[in-house]
């Protein structure tokens, strides 16, 4: 399954003036020049329906991305299929970076749930770096970010007990969903399954399901068919021995 493309023309049904995602105080301010070329950068929206491929690993795509609404993940493939989840997606992510600066893309995206998202001109990258520095600063963090949240997971995996590592994964994921504004400010909603958990924590189905179950028992979690529903992200940061995220103003292309 793949991202619908009949949604890759050149509407807007979102402009960048207007975007939603601007007015959360997470999110740096625009310069006036900056929007306006981000405005004429954007070359419209791509919806993805729950399952669909936004990126494959190896492909080449003529655009990156900037999430707008929805879930979706970062992963990689063995040969035989098994699949290590290596991140989570969320509104204001941008992703097809890797692919714009190394010619081709080394993991996939996939949506968690229905997607929109913002598409821009691979081919206009360079014109971003030479006259804009604040854009191409923010470019740079970004990918400094997603480098710091590998080196997180990385640890999690490498050093967490198997309750830990799972406690760690949802505290992280509810509150990055939180910092923009996902599911209110209590309960956070996460459509993932309890594979979408194994293959992040590298465990086996049974161990992450039984794992899973001392969350619920300590009702720091509930789990149903639609995905997970954090109630207390202090205490599984507790759990965890994690301190939280300290970002407080990050961009947003």
């Amino acid at each position: 399954m793949t991202a619908r493309s009949d949604s890759t023309d050149m509407t807007r049904q979102v402009p960048c003036e207007s975007c939603p995602l601007r007015q959360m105080p997470v999110f740096r301010e625009f310069e006036r020049s900056e929007l306006a070329f981000v405005s004429s950068f954007k070359r419209g929206e791509l919806a993805a329906d729950k399952g669909a491929t936004l990126l494959s690993e190896g492909s080449n795509s003529a655009h990156l991305y900037t999430v707008l609404s929805g879930w979706g993940f970062r992963y990689k493939l063995l040969e035989d299929g098994r699949r290590q989840i290596l991140n989570y997606v969320l509104p204001g992510d941008m992703i097809g970076l890797q692919g714009s600066l190394m010619g081709e893309m080394q993991h996939s995206v996939e949506a968690l749930s229905p997607m929109l998202l913002c598409m821009f001109e691979r081919d206009r990258l360079m014109e971003l770096y030479r006259d804009y520095p604040g854009l191409a600063y923010d470019i740079t963090w970004i990918a400094a970010r997603e480098e710091r949240m590998l080196d997180e997971n990385l640890l999690s995996i490498g050093r967490r007990s198997a309750l830990e590592r799972a406690a760690y994964l949802l505290a992280f994921i509810a509150s990055r969903a939180r910092k923009v504004g996902m599911n209110g400010t209590r309960k956070v909603e996460i459509p993932i399954t309890q594979q979408h958990v194994a293959d992040t924590l590298g465990l086996s189905l049974v161990h992450t399901n039984k794992t899973i179950r001392k969350l619920i028992d300590r009702k720091l979690v509930q789990w149903r068919d639609g995905g997970c529903t954090v109630l207390d992200i202090d205490g599984l940061m507790a759990l965890a021995d994690w301190h939280g995220l300290d970002e407080s103003v990050r961009p947003l292309l």
